[in-house]
């Protein structure tokens, strides 16, 4: 299943939808810090709502914390790749060939991530838009990005089988 990681978020509203998001779609996520606000139940459950309490969630204090634990959980096939989501990016979403052990990474909502973590991402990929717009909200582009990976994964939540009535 691919995990969303978010690095060093700036706004408790958009990382309380992320987790929102992640918890509604079974996705881990990984919060790399510090964070510009206080990573609390608190300062997140007015977004996140009632959903907390069903998102794995890991903290990462540091980014090299982070990518500390990525290393360990390297496995024989390569392990998790890291795809950085980025006005940068170098291939659409849609485009890109997700793997279910793929971790999608955004950055701060005031200031992305710096060229250290362009530099360790495995892939930067973009949401295409509009010329001359900057870019969309990062819980948007989260869930795009997530919902294409999950897609072509074929790890979205299964729905229950519906009743089918029987015939008389």
């Amino acid at each position: 299943m691919p995990r969303l990681a978010i690095y060093q978020p700036d706004i408790p509203q958009n990382t309380g939808t992320m987790l929102r998001l992640a918890a509604c779609l079974g996705v881990p996520v990984e919060i790399v810090e510090p964070a510009g606000f206080d990573v609390s139940d608190r300062n997140l459950r007015r977004s996140g709502m009632d959903y907390l309490d069903r998102v794995t969630i890991a903290r990462h204090v540091s980014w090299r914390a982070f990518e500390e634990w990525r290393r360990e959980n390297r496995t024989a096939g390569g392990g998790p790749r890291l795809v950085l989501a980025t006005t940068k990016g170098a291939i659409s979403y849609v485009d890109f060939a997700f793997r279910p052990d793929d971790i999608v990474l955004v950055g701060r909502e005031s200031a992305g991530v710096p060229d250290e973590v362009h530099a360790a991402a495995d892939a930067r990929i973009v949401v295409p838009m509009q010329p001359g717009l900057r870019s969309l909200n990062v819980a948007v582009t989260a869930a795009m990005i997530l919902g294409e990976a999950l897609r072509q994964t074929g790890s979205f939540p299964r729905l229950p089988s519906p009743e089918i009535p029987q015939s008389p």
